[in-house]
């Protein structure tokens, strides 16, 4: 299912994809890809797994943005819906469509898998992607993250 918008192309990644999507990781967080994220992304490259809606986005051979997603089945009492759990874009490629690109492609993706709910979270904080989410059409849901932090 591969989507090609203004030289940009998306498609699922691929286990080649996982040292440009750390990177694309690192510029945006400002600090260094720790082993787990980087062995997350390997392990999600090689799966094969229908449930997974990852997705890069790649300018002239090279990846501009990446999007990990995936199916929740039987989440506290929700139908089976999906969750945006990251993505990220270069910032040199930031505000000109790669990541509603991406994000449209995983609509597409989760709704031809009759999931027809999407979430995501986001920081109260981050007026920037909270807007960008807004943009995409996400809402306030009935849930609220909970959080606990272990001793």
């Amino acid at each position: 299912m591969d989507h090609n918008t203004n030289n940009v192309s998306i498609r699922r990644w691929r286990t080649e994809d996982v040292d440009e999507i750390c990177q694309i990781y690192n510029l945006i967080t400002n600090k260094g890809v720790d082993a787990d994220f980087r062995r997350m992304v390997l392990e999600r490259a090689q799966s094969k797994g229908v449930e997974d809606g990852h997705f890069v986005a790649e300018s002239g051979g090279k990846i501009v943005g990446f999007m990990i997603s995936y199916i929740l089945p039987f989440g506290f009492g929700a139908e089976d819906c999906a969750y945006i759990a990251t993505m990220g874009v270069h910032p040199k490629y930031m505000d000109q469509g790669i990541g509603a690109g991406m994000t449209k492609e995983v609509f597409m993706f989760f709704k031809a898998r009759g999931i027809s709910t999407v979430y995501t979270s986001v920081r109260w904080d981050s007026t920037d992607l909270l807007s960008f989410f807004k943009t995409m059409g996400f809402e306030r849901s009935n849930f609220i993250n909970l959080k606990k932090t272990l001793d």
